[in-house]
């Protein structure tokens, strides 16, 4: 797997997960040489990737190990069902699917160091000593990327979570379900809201997987075991033999990145969700998009590393990153308790509305109706941190309501695209990153967070300064709250 020396490179791809596999594939696609760059060979993607079936592109959709059609929540005793099947993908098919769609690409083992612009080129180093130099480079090494590095506003808030893959005697949830999150009271310690998420593949083989949904800072591998073994033994299902293990931590709440310069894509490229934590699904979509956008900017003679950008990150897409970063605010705010309520509004909505909010293709309009439907479903003692969020930034607050009054009042799903628009941008070589915290970058060098290779280590949990609220401690949260709502009647009640 090297390339040809007679000709020259048209894409560097930094990363070989599911992300860089999936954008080398559609990038040689469209008949450019591409190189794959990465620490290791190719080799199984360690983590378990899970999404609904219609995110994922048809062509994938035959790389699920198992599907199912019974998907449910509980946030209180009784289930909740969602009626949208839900995927685990098989990461050995996909890995094998990317490879095959990706033809004789070729690879290089090396960790990449630098990178800077050579002429009309970009010039990658690696720490091995090579220099691979194409017209096109993207960084899709993990959620600490390679050459760029994510900003997450008030530092990072991540999701974290200890599972296994195990036999019981007993099922430890709904035999033939997938259990998408169980709120029902966890065990253990530590005061963290936790949920289960639980899938059964068959016989006596559960996935079972405490995760702590989104914190700052977060909980440690040894409370999130714990607390997962004590919610076994407290239901009467312990496991009779462990398969597997798995840590899961990362951040959720990257900003849209700065365009100019090389591509970050994946996780390094803020892809993850904000809300739900995906991204798997949303890299297969988008790598199409970004791959025509390079192939067409070298017909036009416009920068490709412009078209990508525009290609991926369109105004449309950064205002919603703007409105779920408010949702993550909220999220943040709220306690164990009020966790459940919460959720059970939010599942309670019209389907089409909360597919859509889970959805990173959903214009901002959409996502801040629906944020408004939710708020007032709430109980009074759940909408006030979220109105903490929301007032501690008014401005992005402002944005969002007249995002939402602007919205169509017809299905927030949006149609599929099958591609976008690009707009001009910058060419400036991306800067080394200054606006994310000290503590922020502990987070990141932590290899807790590389999915690309198994973790031994637990990890002592995100940290950063949890922000204000950005009130006067004098205000009346509640009048504030009742001015609100009332403001909002006419939209929320069409």
């Amino acid at each position: 797997m090297s390339p040809r020396p007679d000709r020259p490179l048209d894409a560097v791809v930094i990363g070989a997960g599911p992300a860089g596999l999936t954008l080398a594939a559609e990038l040689a696609r469209t008949g450019q040489r591409v190189q794959v760059v990465a620490p290791h060979g190719p080799q199984a993607f360690p983590a378990t990737y899970g999404a609904w079936l219609d995110d994922l592109p048809d062509w994938a959709q035959a790389s699920a190990a198992h599907v199912w059609t019974d998907v449910r929540v509980y946030t209180g005793q009784q289930p909740t069902p969602l009626l949208r099947p839900y995927a685990l993908l098989d990461n050995d098919h996909l890995r094998r699917t990317l490879m095959d769609r990706a033809g004789p690409t070729g690879w290089t083992r090396g960790t990449v160091i630098h990178a800077q612009r050579d002429g009309t080129l970009w010039a990658v180093h690696t720490r091995e000593g090579d220099v691979l130099r194409a017209p096109f480079v993207a960084d899709a090494a993990g959620h600490s990327g390679s050459l760029t590095r994510p900003h997450h506003p008030g530092g990072a808030a991540l999701q974290t979570a200890y599972g296994l893959t195990a036999e019981f005697d007993t099922p430890p949830s709904a035999p033939g379900a997938m259990v998408w999150m169980d709120y029902r009271t966890p065990h253990g310690p530590g005061d963290d809201p936790t949920f289960l998420y639980a899938m059964h593949l068959g016989g006596r083989r559960y996935f079972v997987e405490e995760t702590s949904l989104i914190a700052r800072p977060a909980p440690t591998r040894a409370q999130l075991s714990q607390r997962l073994h004590a919610r076994l033994r407290a239901q009467g299902t312990p496991p009779t033999r462990v398969l597997h293990e798995e840590w899961v931590a990362f951040p959720m709440n990257a900003a849209a990145p700065a365009p100019g310069g090389p591509l970050a894509f994946g996780a390094a490229g803020g892809l993850v969700h904000p809300i739900s934590g995906f991204q798997v699904a949303d890299a297969l979509r988008t790598a199409p998009l970004v791959a025509r956008a390079v192939a067409q900017s070298r017909s036009t003679g416009a920068d490709p590393h412009d078209a990508a950008w525009a290609a991926l990150w369109t105004p449309e897409r950064r205002a919603a990153r703007e409105v779920h970063l408010l949702g993550v605010q909220a999220l943040l705010n709220l306690t164990g308790e009020q966790l459940a309520p919460f959720f059970q509004a939010f599942f309670a909505l019209p389907p089409a509305a909360w597919h859509a909010f889970l959805d990173p293709d959903t214009p901002s309009g959409p996502l801040a109706r629906t944020m408004l439907r939710l708020f007032t479903r709430l109980p009074t003692r759940t909408r006030l941190p979220l109105a903490r969020a929301a007032l501690a930034h008014p401005a992005v607050s402002a944005r969002a309501l007249r995002s939402a009054l602007n919205a169509s009042t017809g299905s927030a799903h949006p149609p599929r695209s099958s591609a976008r628009q690009a707009d001009g941008m910058t060419d400036n070589p991306r800067p080394e990153s200054t606006d994310h915290t000290a503590a922020d970058q502990t987070v990141l060098d932590r290899e807790d967070l590389n999915q690309t290779q198994p973790v031994t280590d637990g990890m002592q949990g995100a940290t950063g300064s949890a922000d204000a609220n950005g009130l006067d401690p004098d205000a009346d949260l509640a009048e504030r709250v009742a001015e609100l709502r009332e403001n909002l009647r006419p939209l929320t009640e069409s």
